[in-house]
């Protein structure tokens, strides 16, 4: 990547980040109701600071910090850089400002241009990749701010919307429903990354693994599906449930997905456009890893493995084109738009898909040294992966059939849902 590709590369991803937070108020930059929710202005703050520790401090010589204490409020969980606020205390900071934050941004912004411009050409490979990561990394903030913003602003007893005019494909109805399931044969394949371009370290190695004969649904639960389940007790029946997701149900009074909400027996969901009635064609989302699985032995279905996914990804050719991602502007998971029976559909966009598979490394993986050491590795223990390249809030350019997300099994608030598979 030339120079002047990565500099535009570079515009274009942190514009994305503000152009996100535009229709907020102040006031809603800086609340933060749970711990997993951080407040936009945060968000802003922490993706400069990552240039600046990572770039700035490295490559340029005698480099002096924006503000000595950035460091310490804007630090996300990088050991690496030193102590850090508490994660539940980010909402706590009055200070820096909002005006502060965004003069920070635009100061480093035309820092790290000119480290661009005149970085020397023996430090360019390695930084360009470097580079490349960071912003990634940027685009994952830009993905949590979209459902950060979302859980703030329906924790406001006014359910206040983020946008006015919800798009048509939001409120539509699907173009086909096929209840269907595509075969896979049984074999050894091979799973990770094995393109050219950006990846994280978590998506290789490439290794060989064995699958049994499976099926894997043709489209995500839609809401009407999952409603099925609501209504025949399915949250209350503790025979579909794991333990401890039988204990986080009572635990959060769980009674149906994350923004449902029942009005005179018609239920509703909170979207960024406000409150609006259930669309029954659309991807249930908000729901754990626990609601997914109770629905899947509700069903008498299954979760699939990531494995699984990533094969049928690739043997039915799951293309991002037409996929419903932050690039559509619809900021909600949408219906089937085009009429496919014979193929998967809805594999990438609209939502995470939770699997059954743990967290953990790929054989022969080995961490990062330093700073890039804590972005994955550290956190392979009690998550399970989710799949689908993607989200309604993610960049199409970020998703890829091979990404790995991941989450504790009881979280709710990323645009999650799944899709059942037999044997």
């Amino acid at each position: 990547m030339t120079r002047d590709q990565l500099k535009q590369y570079y515009n274009r991803v942190r514009s994305v980040t503000e152009e996100i937070c535009k229709p907020l108020t102040v006031e809603d930059h800086v609340i933060q109701p749970i711990i997993d929710v951080s407040p936009p202005k945060w968000h802003l703050g922490h993706t400069t600071w990552f240039y600046e520790a990572m770039f700035l401090n490295e490559y340029v010589e005698n480099y002096k910090d924006f503000h000595p204490d950035y460091a310490f409020v804007l630090n996300s969980y990088y050991n690496s850089f030193g102590v850090r606020v508490d994660r539940d205390r980010r909402g706590s900071l009055s200070r820096p400002t909002v005006d502060d934050i965004m003069t920070f941004r635009t100061e480093i912004d035309a820092r790290m241009t000119n480290l661009i411009d005149n970085l020397d050409d023996s430090r360019w490979t390695e930084f360009s990749k470097l580079l490349v990561l960071a912003l990634n990394h940027e685009q994952q903030h830009q993905e949590l701010l979209v459902t950060d913003i979302k859980y703030i602003l329906a924790s406001n007893p006014l359910r206040p919307a983020y946008l006015t005019d919800m798009p048509a494909a939001v409120a539509g109805a699907a173009a086909s429903n096929p209840d269907s399931y595509s075969e896979f044969a049984a074999g050894v394949y091979e799973i990770g990354y094995q393109d050219e371009g950006f990846y994280y370290d978590n998506e290789r190695p490439v290794h060989k693994t064995y699958v049994d004969d499976f099926k894997l649904h043709k489209r995500l639960v839609t809401n009407r599906e999952f409603l099925a389940f609501v209504e025949d007790g399915g949250y209350t029946d503790f025979t579909h449930w794991l333990s401890d997701g039988l204990d986080a149900v009572r635990a959060g009074d769980w009674k149906a997905p994350l923004y449902w909400e029942n009005r005179d027996g018609e239920w509703f969901e909170f979207t960024l456009f406000g409150l609006q009635k259930l669309n029954l064609d659309a991807p249930v989302c908000h729901v754990s890893f626990f609601e997914a699985d109770a629905y899947a032995n509700w069903a008498g279905k299954r979760l699939p493995t990531e494995a699984e996914w990533e094969i049928a990804a690739r043997q039915s050719s799951a293309s991002k084109d037409g996929a419903n991602f932050y690039d559509n502007k619809n900021f909600h998971p949408i219906p089937v738009q085009n009429s496919n029976p014979q193929g998967l559909q809805q594999m990438f966009g609209d939502v995470w898909e939770w699997t059954n598979s743990a967290y953990l490394a790929y054989p022969g993986y080995r961490r990062f040294k330093g700073p890039l050491g804590e972005y994955n590795g550290k956190f392979m223990i009690n998550q399970m992966v989710l799949r689908g390249g993607g989200s309604c809030a993610t960049s199409a350019d970020h998703a890829r059939i091979t990404y790995r997300n991941f989450f504790q099994a009881d979280k709710r608030w990323q645009f999650k849902g799944f899709r059942l598979a037999d044997d």
